[in-house]
């Protein structure tokens, strides 16, 4: 069973210190860290730096993208690219004291439907049925949401199972194309379901909805609460230690990342969300978009318990 990452918007994820920030003033601050990221290759990173195989198929922009590359190839990533004309966008995030963080993203490459097709004939040819293939981030402007249905049909016919966590597919997108894992958050499980979400059993029974559309897995991430699955072996939730959390930025990918490890290491479904909640809850223990170390994610794991309710 192959795990493939696709990225077809990826960023260069840059984090800056500052004392304080005041929109409209001049703000003096310090870059900490720049990561090569988005969402297939942070997922890609987290299973590579705890000894999953994966693949990332990612597009890149001529101007940048030796960059970018250099610093997957720091990280010992597995990745094959397609090559567009222009520059791989960043996101510039400002930590301060005692206040939320902010985040600035600019764009990046222009891109149309040519890029689907560049993706599927690299793509294809690699997938078996049974493999894992992940549709994560918001499609890029200039390709349609509808284009992008059509892509993981084909993806699908190959018998390989795709997982989508993508803010531009609604939920009737998400019915059509029936993932065999999506990852909302409470936020997104609402929007999606055009309800309040104020209270567990809300979470549980839109949860409930969500698979009986079907997708497969429906993983609910529940922050510091852990997580939410709904499967075909009934409901569970994951329930994790109390962690010093540095960044949750990327934690969420990496928690896709531990749910398809354990998927690949033909794990049940309550070991999947286990791994899952391990992974993201380790993610948090390192600075910005850097991947769980595998040291954290096995002292997470050994003392995350999981019910089935």
């Amino acid at each position: 069973m192959k795990i493939i990452t696709l990225t077809l918007n990826p960023a260069f994820d840059v984090h800056c210190s500052a004392d304080s920030f005041e929109a409209c003033h001049e703000n003096l601050a310090t870059i900490t860290e720049r990561e090569a990221g988005g969402k297939g290759v942070n997922i890609s990173r987290a299973l590579s730096m705890n000894g999953v195989d994966n693949l990332a198929l990612l597009a890149v922009g001529d101007e940048n993208g030796a960059e970018f590359c250099a610093e997957l190839d720091k990280d010992s990533m597995t990745y094959e690219t397609i090559e567009l004309k222009g520059r791989i966008r960043e996101n510039i995030t400002i930590h301060t004291k005692n206040a939320p963080e902010t985040r600035l993203s600019f764009t990046g490459f222009d891109t149309d439907e040519t890029l689907l097709q560049k993706f599927e004939e690299k793509l294809i040819p690699m997938l078996d049925a049974g493999d894992l293939v992940t549709f994560t981030g918001s499609v890029p402007s200039g390709i349609s949401i509808s284009a992008v249905k059509g892509f993981i049909a084909n993806i699908k016919n190959t018998g390989a199972k795709v997982v989508i966590d993508s803010r531009s597919f609604k939920k009737d997108d998400l019915i059509e194309t029936k993932p065999w894992l999506i990852k909302p958050n409470e936020e997104e499980i609402a929007v999606y379901l055009n309800r309040e979400i104020d209270s567990f059993e809300s979470v549980m029974d839109g949860a409930k909805a969500l698979y009986e559309s079907g997708i497969e897995n429906v993983m609910i991430s529940l922050g510091s609460k852990g997580a939410l699955l709904v499967c075909s072996d009934g409901a569970f939730i994951a329930h994790p230690p109390k962690i010093n959390a540095i960044s949750t930025i990327g934690a969420g990918d990496s928690s896709i990342g531990g749910f398809l490890a354990a998927a690949a290491a033909g794990k049940d479904s309550a070991e999947m969300l286990r791994t899952a909640v391990s992974y993201g809850s380790a993610a948090c223990m390192s600075a910005g978009t850097r991947p769980p170390v595998a040291s954290d994610v096995a002292d997470v794991y050994a003392k995350v318990t999981v019910d089935k309710i």
